[in-house]
């Protein structure tokens, strides 16, 4: 090859490298419903690490589930339409401010006549709290084997264990004896199940099966956008009567594929009413964008939840990659804002963004005393770290900040004033808040936030407080890492 041919060909590839360079900064910049310290964070990333950053950002930085697949979930939600019914108003200007906006996600309104009630043991004390995780998968059990019509059941995570087993058997027998079963489960949150011999034993006895987001996509063998979106949904409708959800896997306590972190602390939550229609719906257009399966007709079939006198006020949203704008942030800072005397928080994986860091950070100086507990090991180490990042300006603000160390703590719940509880499957990350399918239950009812309220409390008295002192003697290099980590949270 002549000098001349050698020079024009490193001509092309440098024209090219710079052509790729630039139309993934463009990209970068121009994507919509990104918020401006992920925007910044990419292009950092891009400019400082050319060919890293573009990879990363080939992989990382989209977050479509694919046209075809969008496209088919808009279609499903907008013509299952938001169930119908009577609508209440929870009381004072604050609550009806957090009714409104988690309204404007899904267009579900605070339905009255519900009853809701908070599973687990009530004998365990606070330092058996895996007793409470039995006890909830207890509670499914009782309702699949009491169901008559249909069983619909969504978990992120569903390991082959006693508790696995135990909820397998059951749907199992429902669908021998003519209950029609349906169970979604993510695709890598339940891979190993998904191989198992549970999953041909659903298969066999009539259940229909779908690990969502099996597919992503693709550009021949090559992913495009992010390889980690998922359904991190934790839902469970039987007969349009009965709904459950929190934040509970189908799993042991024990959580052995990750058994060093355990037991795993979770809450679920027992829901009878009109709100059993919102959940029905969020099952349901996520199932028929999967499958195509014609089921617009099932709620109208159904019998109509019955509304309970002297129920409470209730509503559920869900949110995904494909919700406009950031409406998960956007329901945690209104139920932060909302707060005028106290504030229970517990997450397991605290990334936030920067509304939702303002907005708990303001809390302590608008008078409202702020509590977050955390776990003090996290099964992520850049979870982990990210967290810590910020452990500064909200000790410094007066965040009353707690480490739980029995177990990871997977609860994520908040109680507001003791009167509004908003609990689900969306931790207080980046994650929940922008990229994986969730749900969350908003209550207004002093009667569950005092339930959920003792159950926070009961964590709280385990846990260690952080205290500012410890936080600001940490060696300069551990706090480089964790400052890093937290800048780059964006991009995670």
């Amino acid at each position: 090859m002549s000098g001349a041919s050698g020079e024009l060909i490193g001509v092309a590839v440098a024209v090219g490298g710079f052509v790729v360079h630039l139309s993934a900064v463009l990209r970068a910049i121009t994507r919509p419903d990104r918020t401006p310290a992920s925007r910044v964070a990419w292009i950092a990333a891009i400019m400082c690490l050319p060919v890293i950053g573009v990879v990363a950002y080939l992989f990382l930085g989209e977050t479509s589930i694919g046209r075809e697949r969008g496209r088919r979930l808009r279609d499903a939600e907008r013509r299952l339409a938001p169930p119908a019914g009577a609508v209440a108003r929870p009381d004072g200007p604050f609550a009806v401010s957090v009714s409104d906006l988690c309204r404007s996600i899904n267009g579900f309104g605070p339905t009255p006549g519900n009853r809701i009630a908070l599973l687990g043991d009530p004998d365990a004390s606070p330092a058996e709290p895996a007793r409470d995780c039995d006890a909830a998968i207890n509670g499914l059990i009782e309702a699949f084997d009491a169901a008559t019509g249909h069983i619909h059941v969504s978990f992120y995570i569903w390991l082959d264990d006693e508790n696995g087993g135990r909820v397998a058997d059951a749907i199992s027998a429902a669908a021998r004896r003519g209950v029609t079963c349906r169970v979604m489960v993510d695709a890598l949150g339940s891979r190993d199940f998904i191989r198992g011999h549970r999953w041909r034993q659903l298969r066999e006895a009539g259940v229909h099966l779908l690990a969502a987001l099996e597919d992503i996509p693709r550009l021949g063998r090559f992913a495009m956008g992010r390889v980690d979106l998922r359904n991190h949904r934790k839902l469970v409708v039987v007969d349009n009567r009965i709904a459950f959800c929190g934040s509970q896997n189908c799993a042991d306590p024990a959580f052995r594929v990750k058994a060093k972190y355990a037991p795993w602390i979770d809450i679920l939550l027992r829901c009878e009413g009109p709100v059993v229609r919102q959940a029905q719906h969020l099952f349901l257009a996520t199932w028929i964008a999967e499958t195509g399966e014609d089921l617009y007709g099932l709620p109208a079939a159904a019998p109509e939840p019955e509304q309970h006198h002297g129920g409470v006020i209730a509503q559920m949203f869900g949110t995904g990659p494909t919700t406009p704008g950031n409406p998960m942030s956007d329901s945690f800072v209104s139920a932060l804002y909302a707060a005028e005397h106290e504030l229970i928080i517990t997450t397991p994986y605290f990334v936030p963004d920067e509304a939702l860091l303002r907005a708990l950070c303001a809390a302590p100086r608008r008078g409202v005393t702020t509590t977050l507990i955390v776990p003090a090991r996290n099964d992520s180490p850049l979870v982990a770290a990210a967290s810590r990042s910020v452990y500064p300006d909200l000790l410094a603000c007066g965040v009353r900040l707690f480490e739980y160390p029995l177990g990871l703590l997977h609860t994520k719940s908040v109680t507001v004033d003791a009167r509004i509880t908003l609990v689900g499957s969306a931790n207080m990350d980046r994650r929940s808040l922008e990229l994986n399918f969730e749900n969350n239950l908003l209550v207004f009812d002093p009667g569950l936030a005092a339930a959920v309220r003792k159950r926070q409390l009961g964590y709280l008295s385990q846990s260690a407080a952080v205290e500012a002192e410890t936080v600001e003697g940490r060696r300069f290099r551990t706090r480089l890492i964790e400052d890093m980590i937290g800048m780059a949270s964006p991009l995670l």
